[in-house]
């Protein structure tokens, strides 16, 4: 099989996995003979993985995926969204990336010319910006590699890294085109050896501020950033200035299993996580490469900012107006702890999950596109600086300092809400890798904002460094924060600490967002029941499970519903347990999951008050519900079937003559149960459906009653 033909399966296929179904408009036994017919088995096992992770449900609900087809189904594929790969430029004739290419989004800064293709070598060292390329925005349904999270993207590249890497350069690429390009995705950085404090210098700094005040008119240039691959050498993103920039979203990663890569750094500046390789037996990412081919060997964190890129086009496609800051409170939002297995998961003082190895955890794209549709923006940004230490403090082996604040109440520059903070400090030491750095908010958020580096021998200390966390967003930043810089190795080592200033960036009044009542936040105490990783599994009675806890209502865009859960040892009778789900991608508000029970509708969509479904403006015309009826009547079929998803659910009422009836129908070898909505025709009629006819991914769906039951 020619290498640049590799397993792709166009997205009109059904893909079946052992609990998951994509729906899809052919059978099984079509997509085993396509596969089987077009790729190797290493590419068909590779696709399927790669096809896992981005697009399928567990049957219980907990997401093992970046929820994009999900997404997709909401009408955003990233048009109209531009970004570029800040790298070692990118193949722009790849037969994956040639229709999507962006040449006002490119540029080669290392020879200083237009064109981004990358310097070709003997051991194709210049792959790295074409294959994260790829990941964003591969074409769809052409065969070839994959397809991007954002697909109908543009994407561009900046040439820079194939060359020496100077604050010019870092300042150029940075600030190339702000007012066309969208997101500027990085995968590099400070090296990774475990003793390296480094960060943007004098030119590179002001290119990122003048980026999110002017860029995109102003609402901000969005930067991601992978958060490292010096795990191996116990190495802290917070001493790589890029990644611990308020600026950058900072992405980390997560193997197939949901635990951490032995690469993976972590730190309190890292915001989510997307999938990225593992270990040696452990699935990567397929993607393009070089000399028009593809690879199925994509790794680190490099692999993951991509995808997190991917994302959020899919999210500034749904909103346009989103600013940079929105962006990361969307992030904090919808982000999932879900499987992600780690032991430093705690809940922060708003009742949030968060991990210095994951951050607010895994990135779901279809929450994130759904929050954006109905996001009001955040309110500016206030900065309130406070001096806490200007006098020689010594260090010893245990300092701690706490201190009460008022986050400059009754200023102009007064934060109530909190986004990022910053310690920012000035300490000598005889041996800095010694040192663990933890800062606690007046609510009780325990950051490491350094953990121990064994490799780092240096007695330089920190010079004014700031140390971000993003582990209190959200948080009153009023009262008590407590600084504790720890000796962990025991030695009689010395130091002293000349200065510490807290930073804090937040908005003076409570996040708005969408309008949601209090009762939609998470609530302490709420939960009943806990997992392994201290997730919660299931509430207290009156509460509803929400993303990483209890609620008393749904918020908007979601509904309440009964989830069915299979417990630990339990794999035959699930659990019910209420839960917030989203609604329909037809509906803005909702009473149920279907797309016939909308309450409100999108903008540029209109509420059939008949049958309780979104249409589009340019579509109500196309189809009368008169007619539908008629289609129905015609040809002896007794219903029309709204939606099949995964999952099993007992026959009740969801709205006026609207039922959910469950039909089994497995494709051969499977044990799977379709959930169904069915609008009966007569009042009589059964609500049991016993025969399943076929399931189309983008019309009504048809079933037919068996008249023997």
């Amino acid at each position: 099989m020619n290498e640049s033909c590799t397993c792709v399966v166009p997205l009109f296929l059904t893909v079946w996995f052992k609990q998951c179904l994509v729906l899809a408009l052919l059978t099984i036994n079509t997509i085993l003979k396509h596969l089987h017919a077009h790729c190797s088995l290493a590419q068909y096992k590779m696709y399927m993985y790669n096809a896992f992770l981005l697009f399928c449900f567990q049957y219980n609900g907990n997401h093992r995926d970046l929820n994009v087809k999900e997404a997709w189904g909401q009408g955003v594929t990233g048009q109209g969204v531009v970004v570029s790969i800040l790298d070692d430029g990118i193949e722009k004739n790849h037969p994956d990336l040639e229709r999507n290419y962006d040449p006002d989004a490119s540029y080669d800064v290392n020879d200083g010319d237009p064109d981004p293709q990358p310097r070709y070598t003997q051991l194709n060292d210049n792959r790295h910006g074409t294959r994260c390329a790829g990941e964003v925005a591969a074409i769809a349904n052409n065969d070839i590699c994959g397809v991007g999270v954002a697909y109908n993207a543009k994407i561009g590249g900046v040439r820079m890294l194939d060359g020496e890497v100077t604050d010019v350069v870092e300042a150029q690429s940075l600030s190339l085109n702000p007012q066309h390009i969208d997101i500027y995705s990085a995968s590099w950085g400070p090296e990774d050896d475990g003793k390296t404090v480094d960060g943007p210098a004098k030119l590179a700094k002001e290119a990122f501020l003048r980026g999110v005040t002017e860029g995109r008119g102003g609402l901000g240039s969005i930067f991601v950033w992978a958060s490292g691959n010096g795990g191996r050498e116990k190495d802290s993103c917070n001493c790589d200035g890029y990644t611990n920039s308020i600026y950058t979203l900072s992405i980390s990663s997560s193997t197939q299993y949901g635990s951490v890569p032995w690469y993976s750094e972590a730190c309190s500046s890292t915001l989510a996580t997307t999938y990225s390789s593992g270990g040696l037996n452990e699935k990567q990412i397929i993607t393009t490469d070089l000399r028009q081919k593809c690879t199925d060997s994509h790794t680190g964190t490099s692999a993951s900012a991509p995808l997190a890129a991917g994302i959020i086009a899919l999210a500034l496609e749904a909103n346009k107006n989103l600013t940079w800051r929105d962006m990361q409170h969307l992030v904090v939002r919808t982000s999932n702890p879900a499987h992600l297995i780690t032991n430093d998961w705690k809940t922060n003082g708003v009742g949030r999950k968060v991990s210095h190895s994951y951050g607010y955890g895994l990135l779901d794209a279809a929450a994130i596109v759904s929050l954006a549709k109905n996001w009001t923006n955040v309110g500016p940004q206030q900065k309130c600086v406070l001096s806490l230490v200007s006098e020689p403090r010594n260090i010893g082996n245990h300092l701690v300092i706490s201190k009460s604040v008022d986050a400059c109440a009754g200023k102009p520059n007064f934060v109530s809400s909190l986004e990022h903070a910053q310690a920012r400090l000035t300490l000598s030491y005889n041996r800095r890798g010694n040192l663990a750095i933890y800062l606690i908010s007046p609510q009780g958020t325990r950051s490491t904002l350094l953990a121990q580096r064994p490799h780092d021998y240096s007695s330089e200390g920190f010079n004014d460094w700031a140390f971000m966390t993003t582990h209190s967003w959200d948080e009153d930043p009023r009262g008590e924060w407590t600084l504790e810089i720890e000796n962990v190795a025991g030695a009689s080592d010395y130091g002293t600490l000349t200065q510490f200033t807290l930073v804090l960036y937040g908005t003076a009044s409570s996040f708005s967002g969408p309008s949601t009542p209090d009762s939609s936040q998470p609530t302490e105490g709420s939960c009943k029941t806990y997992d392994l990783s201290q997730m919660c599994t299931e509430c207290n009675p009156g509460f509803y499970l929400f993303q990483q806890g209890c609620v008393r209502e749904c918020p908007t865009g979601f509904t309440p519903v009964t989830r069915s859960v299979y417990t630990t040892g339990n794999e035959v009778a699930p659990v019910l347990h209420p839960a917030c789900e989203l609604c329909h991608t037809l509906c803005l508000t909702c009473s149920g999951i279907g797309p016939q029970d909308c309450l409100s509708c999108p903008p540029h969509s209109h509420l059939d008050l008949v049958t309780g479904t979104c249409l589009h403006q340019n579509q109500i015309q196309r189809e009368s519900p008169a007619s539908v009826l008629d289609q129905q009547r015609a040809g002896g079929l007794s219903g029309v079937v709204l939606e099949c998803i995964c999952g099993l659910s007992m026959d009740r009422p969801v709205r006026e003559n609207i039922f959910r009836a469950t039909v089994t129908s497995p494709p051969p070898g499977e044990q799977l149960s379709y959930r169904v909505y069915f609008h009966p025709l007569v009042p009589n009629a059964p609500r049991s459906l016993q025969k399943f006819i076929s399931c189309s991914i983008c019309g009504r769906l048809w079933l037919e009653l068996d008249p023997g039951r």
